[in-house]
C-alpha cells in the first residue's frame, strides 16, 4: 500500500493506494497520522478510491487511525469506497462507526 498526502481546502487528504492489509501499512499510517497532529492537521480524509482490497487487519488500520485523530481533537472520514468496501463496513457494522462519504469534496465539505 502507498500513502500520497494533499491538502483540499485546509483539510488532509491521504489516499490509500493498493491493498489495505495491515501489518507495516498499519505502523505508516499511523506514524503518517501522528507527524500530521504535530502539524496541527487534525482533519483528514481517507481516499480509498485505489483501495482493491481491505481485510480485518485493514480494518483494524483505519479503526486506529480513527481513533488516534479523535483521541487528538480531530476526526477522520473515509470516501470512494468502493461498493465492495461498503459492504465489508456494513456487515462488520463500522459503517456506524465512520463517516462515509462518496467522493473527497463531499467529505471536506462535511468539515465545515
Amino acid at each position: 500500500m502507498k500513502l500520497k498526502t494533499k491538502e483540499v481546502k485546509n483539510i488532509t487528504v491521504i489516499e490509500l493506494d493498493g491493498n489495505v492489509i495491515g501489518g507495516p501499512d498499519a505502523s505508516a499510517l499511523n506514524d503518517h497520522l501522528h507527524m500530521l497532529i504535530t502539524e496541527n492537521k487534525k482533519k483528514i480524509v481517507i481516499d480509498l478510491k485505489a483501495v482493491s482490497f481491505i481485510n480485518s487487519s485493514g480494518l483494524g488500520m483505519l479503526i486506529g487511525g480513527l481513533t488516534t485523530m479523535r483521541n487528538s481533537g480531530g476526526d477522520l472520514k473515509l470516501a470512494y469506497a468502493s461498493k465492495k468496501i461498503e459492504n465489508i463496513l456494513e456487515i462488520t457494522k463500522l459503517h456506524k462507526v465512520f463517516d462515509l462519504y462518496k467522493n473527497v469534496n463531499d467529505a471536506v465539505t462535511a468539515f465545515k
